[in-house]
């Protein structure tokens, strides 16, 4: 808060979805709220925030998974907050192309997407999305010209060392540029339980490894969550770039 940054949710929060590591309500969500981009808008500007990290329930009702209202926000932060940057956190629009460029052309200084496990405990982990999926995102999302793309991912939930390390390959070899790697907590019982708590030592040989194989930033730690320093990674990287 110190650093000018807030997160904001957009579309409500209802998610069409049910990961097992998520306590996000799962419903049927109302109608997007057509105001809503620039009363966030307005609040960043009031708040006098630099940076601003704008993420969503998913929204699989919605025909383009709510892209358009991601859009809509970027935009009118840039209009509003003059100056701030602007971090998205999407949820894979069935990896639709359109959806993804519509967000990437609102011209958003970071584009998150993440993975959260390792491709073994996908399924099992986010029902309905898939590993190569989010992939692709990442992918596409670089295609289309997004400058710095960011994912994150959880540990504690059975995942190997190996499998860790691959996807961070896989991720590298998206063009992803930033990645985060925290510490999974159940937040309820009828959660997924935690398998292991990780140990300090291992994140720091993860950091270590992700900047071997060309991460721009890399923030690892038990308490590491997706928006973390979320300013400052995305000036590394731009510092990185010049």
């Amino acid at each position: 808060w110190t650093r000018g940054t807030a997160t904001f949710m957009l579309l409500g929060d209802t998610c069409t979805r049910s990961c097992g590591f998520c306590a996000v309500t799962t419903g049927r969500p109302g109608p997007p709220d057509p105001e809503e981009p620039r009363h966030v808008a307005e609040v960043s500007r009031r708040l006098g925030l630099s940076f601003v990290v704008v993420t969503s329930v998913a929204r699989d009702d919605l025909q383009d998974g709510g892209a358009a209202q991601f859009a809509a926000t970027v935009r009118a932060i840039h209009e509003l907050n003059a100056g701030a940057q602007v971090e998205v956190l999407v949820p894979d629009f069935k990896t639709s192309r359109e959806s993804i460029r519509t967000v990437v052309e609102s011209q958003p200084t970071v584009f998150n997407h993440n993975l959260e496990t390792v491709e073994r405990l996908s399924k099992q982990v986010r029902v309905q999305a898939r590993y190569h999926r989010s992939l692709d995102v990442l992918r596409i999302a670089k295609e289309l010209g997004q400058p710095v793309t960011k994912t994150g991912i959880m540990l504690g939930l059975g995942e190997t060392e190996a499998e860790v390390l691959t996807l961070m390959r896989d991720a590298r070899a998206a063009g992803c540029d930033i990645l985060t790697i925290g510490q999974y907590l159940q937040p309820t019982k009828q959660h997924l339980p935690v398998v292991e708590f990780v140990h300090p030592d291992r994140f720091k040989a993860l950091e270590e490894a992700g900047y071997t194989l060309g991460f721009k930033a890399v923030y690892s730690g038990p308490l590491v969550r997706s928006s973390y320093h979320a300013e400052l990674s995305a000036r590394r990287v731009t510092e990185v770039a010049a």
